[in-house]
């Protein structure tokens, strides 16, 4: 099992999710601010390393405006070498990286222009992990999408255009339960069509259930992954105490967490910490991390 979190170092003076207007963008800007985003990319994986947090989410910002129209340059060729880099740090240090589209990024849209802009940014995902030469255990999850006035014909049109996908991106895309519209009962209706693995998000899962336990969902989404697809990742949060309604805590409540990893005994997973405090409250279970005989080490 490896821990790890989304994006954002906190303790770190730099990000690696730097971005700018498109008002302002040119060729000259876009190298400037991908170098540095690779430069703390790095920095962040040797401080992971460090401190054994060896799952890690690169963010979709890391090249500003590369499933955008505007951007014309051959980005890969022009960052081979700093990518593969970053390939060899996560290989050197024994990690496992995804990413995660935004929230616009929806293939089961019936709407051609979201649907064609979605294609490119799964597309700009894929040749950055390929670019960066990391095996298909590196995934981008998903969220079926919308209901559009019909779960049904929804669900079915992600299954279509799923199948229609380039084999290189379908072998990185895996799904996840979200906490209003599709359950992880649904997410397997679509592996069983598609195959695609299905990640279990563990407060979605809280939020909007389909009648399993959490170990149960474990269970059921941990048996959609090959041995190609790495382990299973699971996504843990806990509630904000306002705000919106899947809103994440400010930091993580440890006794909480201790009782969500004694529960999910003897199931192996990576986990992925989604608590606004990033690295910190993975610092902060560290101590009971290290007592789970799953954790891996260095």
């Amino acid at each position: 099992m490896r821990i790890g979190y989304p994006c954002v170092n906190v303790m770190l003076g730099c990000r690696s999710n730097r971005h700018f207007r498109l008002a302002s963008y040119s060729e000259r800007r876009v190298v400037d601010t991908v170098r540095e985003n690779l430069d703390c990319l790095l920095e962040i994986l040797r401080f992971n390393a460090d401190h054994d947090i060896r799952f890690f989410r690169i963010s979709s910002d890391l090249v500003p405006f590369a499933s955008h129209s505007v951007c014309q340059f051959d980005w890969v060729s022009r960052f081979r070498r700093e990518m593969e880099k970053v390939g060899e740090a996560v290989d050197a240090y024994n990690m496992r990286i995804s990413m995660h589209p935004g929230q616009f990024a929806v293939l089961n849209s019936p709407d051609g222009g979201v649907l064609d802009s979605t294609m490119r940014e799964l597309l700009y995902h894929s040749r950055l992990l390929a670019a960066m030469g990391l095996d298909p255990s590196a995934k981008i999850q998903v969220h079926v999408g919308g209901v559009y006035g019909d779960k049904e014909k929804s669900l079915l049109r992600f299954i279509e255009r799923y199948r229609r996908l380039p084999a290189e991106l379908r072998q990185r895309l895996v799904l996840e339960n979200d906490d209003r519209s599709y359950t992880v009962r649904d997410c397997l209706r679509v592996h069983g069509h598609t195959g695609v693995p299905v990640l279990l998000d563990a407060l979605h899962h809280e939020l909007n259930g389909s009648g399993d336990t959490l170990v149960e969902a474990v269970a059921l989404c941990a048996a959609t992954w090959r041995q190609v697809d790495g382990p299973l990742m699971l996504d843990y949060s806990q509630r904000a105490g306002s705000g919106r309604r899947g809103g994440h805590a400010s930091t993580v409540d440890v006794d909480r967490f201790e009782r969500f990893l004694e529960s999910t005994l003897p199931f192996d997973f990576d986990l992925m910490l989604e608590i606004k405090d990033k690295e910190q409250s993975v610092l902060k279970v560290g101590p009971i991390v290290a007592r789970d005989p799953r954790f891996q080490r260095a």
